[in-house]
């Protein structure tokens, strides 16, 4: 069964899988839209980015901003893991003298 959508609807999904990272896995079980119709959207994007500066530009926008979002994530891992290291190493002790200063 055909469905139509509104450009701002489809602009929604793109933003969705391009800027923010989803999957369509979870952006289909999240809006009900077919893995097609979200490759076919994400791919006129890309095609009018090709085309249009200003859509190139906010495209561009979007991979920087998902890239960044991966890179704090990742240092907030980083970050949580050296401090659970550094709170296990002020508890060691040895004979009452702590190791780590």
């Amino acid at each position: 069964m055909s469905q139509n959508y509104t450009s701002e609807f489809k602009k929604k999904i793109v933003r969705l899988h391009e800027k923010e990272g989803r999957t369509y896995k979870s952006i289909t079980a999240e809006y009900g839209v077919s893995k097609a119709a979200i490759s076919a959207w994400c791919k006129q994007f890309r095609n009018e980015c090709q085309i249009s500066p200003e859509s190139k530009a906010q495209y561009d926008n979007m991979k920087e901003v998902l890239n960044l979002k991966k890179e704090v994530e990742e240092l907030r891992k980083e970050n949580l893991f050296l401090k659970k290291r550094r709170h296990s190493l002020r508890r060691k002790s040895v004979r009452g003298l702590s190791i780590y200063r």
